[in-house]
């Protein structure tokens, strides 16, 4: 028996068992045009991949439980694919987007239809690219609101504001990234940080793109903010007003309120901004919207400029905005606080459901490493002449030329092995100063391993950052998952002793989780999700050297338990 998907009154066969958007959810349709587009920032002309012709992209609307069909055309000059960022597609891999994870990428002339299933998902999601650079100009929200005859559990917002932040280069960046894959050094880091694809009246040939928000005095609004960037951990702020966060990763939290937040590349936060001050002219009117980067390792390059825009009174008389100063740009315990201060709502409509026992545990270790040069006479632009590589578990993975689903689901031999360890391969302080590690703890080894899991397996992952070639942030991101982010920590995690502090009873539900510099960050998820899910690290760079593996969840019993069928029309590599 197959599969029915209702989409805009079409019958779609696509699996074993009838699914379809929830009770009182409907369809939504959209058309993605991948197409070059000319834009001018920084004083720069350059042509730009974007959808539709729109940087940011176009915003997604869907309520809880409905179903989004995407058609992507590409229209551009080379290979692509999309993903919807922190959306678990229960049962459908097929359309998640990662390129050569779980599809081969759409060519130059040809079209895919993505099918979205929304299921838990509330708040604030995101669309990107996933592949190459790709996602530094093709990006954009997806705003999922509560179901029909629901509502937020916070005070209904009289306006709801998208706020992206990303990053700019003036450079193609696909071109500085083969440069990269060429010589096996660092990409080049990028020019501005920001805002809503504007980097700020601070920034020269800026002023008049700037983004303005209008606001009126005794109205609270709801920013919907990401991080889009590719290599910048961020602090955002208003001047002359607090933020409550309400939400992270499409997921209720406590509220709680804060001068400014902290967001890392992939996550989303939902605040409220109470428009409380005076408009009777005893202040202002004009408020700077603040972005600055956090640089948890200051030994490598790192954009160190400030996006700004503008939070702006109605009648506000002109003049200079008040400024919002944020903490300094190495601040590891401003970015601690925040996140510590996060926790799920925990209501009767917003439950907290954490396992409790745990069947399958995993120490995965984060670090930059280095492999052999490889080119001849000629020497790498890496640490000692070497080329850089990043890894977990010390395997540095290396991108198949056949997309993983479809070989698990063909039995295809050969593309990638199941043996992806749940521990480091050698034990040693791996937050000591580098200095005191020998140089053979900098070198990995490349492999396509993936780990098995049984359906319905509760799984919980402990990340372990390392200092092999100096520690810092990494957001690590879960697709096909949300996650209770149950503890973390600064130094090297205890095995015995660090469980006990665990946050069981109201941890946050996150897809991307912010590994602190020289810590760890320990997450539990109950793998109930049947398909192939990509798991790395969101700094762009880390990725593409190789910080990522992949989970594989095997079918249960029930028919509701069961991966669905391979779609028709998927592209081929």
């Amino acid at each position: 028996m197959g599969v029915v998907i209702w989409l805009l009154g079409v019958v779609l066969t696509l699996g074993a068992v009838v699914v379809g958007p929830a009770d009182g959810a409907k369809n939504h349709h959209y058309d993605f045009s991948i197409k070059e587009a000319n834009y001018t920032r920084l004083c720069h002309e350059k042509a730009i991949l974007t959808v539709n012709g729109q940087f940011p992209g176009p915003t997604i609307f869907a309520r809880k439980g409905d179903v989004v069909v995407v058609n992507v055309y590409n229209q551009g000059n080379k290979n692509i694919t999309i993903h919807w960022h922190g959306v678990d597609q229960p049962r459908n891999p097929w359309y998640d987007g990662p390129e050569y994870i779980t599809q081969c990428p759409i060519q130059p002339g040809a079209n895919l239809t993505y099918t979205i299933i929304l299921s838990e998902e509330e708040g604030t999601l995101w669309w990107h690219a996933h592949s190459d650079y790709d996602r530094t100009t093709i990006h954009g929200a997806i705003v999922i609101h509560p179901k029909l005859g629901t509502t937020f559990p916070f005070k209904k917002p009289h306006k709801e504001i998208p706020v992206i932040l990303s990053e700019w280069w003036n450079a193609d960046v696909n071109l500085l990234l083969e440069e990269a894959r060429r010589t096996g050094g660092e990409v080049s880091i990028s020019d501005a940080n920001t805002i809503n694809g504007q980097p700020g009246d601070l920034f020269p040939c800026s002023r008049e793109g700037t983004f303005k928000a209008s606001v009126k005095s005794g109205k609270t609004y709801l920013l919907r903010i990401i991080n889009a960037g590719l290599a910048n951990d961020l602090f955002f702020g208003v001047a002359g007003h607090r933020l409550t966060v309400v939400g992270t990763d499409a997921r209720y939290t406590k509220p709680f309120t804060v001068d400014h937040i902290f967001i890392s590349p992939g996550q989303t936060v939902d605040a409220l901004l109470e428009a409380d001050r005076s408009t009777d002219g005893s202040s202002n009117g004009r408020y700077y919207m603040v972005a600055r980067t956090f640089a948890s390792n200051t030994n490598i390059g790192f954009n160190n400029s400030t996006a700004t825009a503008i939070l702006e009174y109605a009648d506000a008389r002109a003049g200079t905005p008040d400024f919002r100063n944020l903490p300094a740009i190495n601040n590891l315990n401003a970015s601690l606080e925040y996140t510590a201060l996060l926790r799920s709502l925990g209501s009767n409509e917003h439950p907290v459901d954490v396992p409790t026992h745990v069947d399958e545990h995993m120490l995965i270790t984060l670090a930059v490493n280095v492999v052999p040069c490889e080119m001849g006479n000629r020497t790498c632009e890496g640490p000692e002449r070497h080329r850089l590589a990043a890894s977990l578990n010390n395997i540095s993975f290396h991108l198949p030329s056949v997309d993983i689903l479809d070989a698990y689901y063909g039995a295809v031999r050969g593309v990638y092995e199941a043996d992806f360890p749940n521990k480091p391969p050698f034990a040693f302080n791996f937050t000591d100063d580098i200095s005191n590690l020998p140089t053979e703890r900098w070198f990995t080894k490349r492999g396509t391993k993936v780990k098995v899991l049984e359906y319905g397996t509760v799984v919980e992952v402990v990340f372990q950052d390392t200092a092999i070639l100096g520690a810092e942030n990494h957001p690590m991101h879960l697709h096909g998952f949300a996650f209770y982010v149950v503890g973390r920590g600064v130094g090297n995690f205890n095995e015995t002793m660090d469980p006990a502090a665990y946050n069981l009873i109201d941890p946050p539900f996150q897809n991307t989780v912010t590994v602190p510099k020289a810590g760890w960050a320990a997450i539990r998820f109950r793998a109930a999700n049947p398909g192939v899910w990509f798991m790395h690290c969101h700094f762009e760079r880390h990725s593409e050297w190789g910080m990522d593996t992949v989970f594989i969840v095997k079918d249960g019993k029930a028919l509701q338990s069961k991966m669905m069928r391979r779609p028709p029309g998927m592209p081929r590599c």
